[in-house]
């Protein structure tokens, strides 16, 4: 089974900086990609930046030039930096690793249990 871990919620104030971190356990034969997601109060879940295998990266406009996605592969983690913060950044974030267990196996998805982030203004 593959367990993620994120880690480096909490609380900051707008404007401030924070860097979340997730770091899978198990058996990965290869990952096609990493996510984050913000999950804000009352709304749904929504994908906030992606790094492919590749490299690449992409994500969402409300955070683009604020945010940074990167990943170490040999650490199976993924790391997101947060700067210029502000409180519609807030909620609960979320890891999404699409992960292949073996050669021949098909691709999976494991989340992680969150962790909070909260910016008062």
């Amino acid at each position: 089974q593959v367990q993620l871990v994120e880690s480096g919620g909490g609380e900051v104030q707008a404007g401030g900086s924070l860097r979340l971190s997730c770091a899978a356990s198990g058996s990965i034969f290869s990952t096609d990609a990493m996510d984050w997601y913000l999950q804000a109060p009352g709304k749904q879940r929504e994908l906030v930046a992606r790094i492919y295998n590749s490299g690449r990266t992409t994500y969402a406009d409300s955070v683009r030039g604020r945010f940074t996605i990167s990943s170490d592969n040999a650490k199976k983690t993924v790391y997101l930096q947060m700067n210029r913060l502000t409180t519609e950044d807030s909620g609960v974030y979320y890891c999404r690793f699409r992960v292949q267990r073996s050669r021949n196996s098909y691709y999976q998805e494991y989340w992680g249990q969150g962790t909070q982030v909260t910016v008062s203004s």
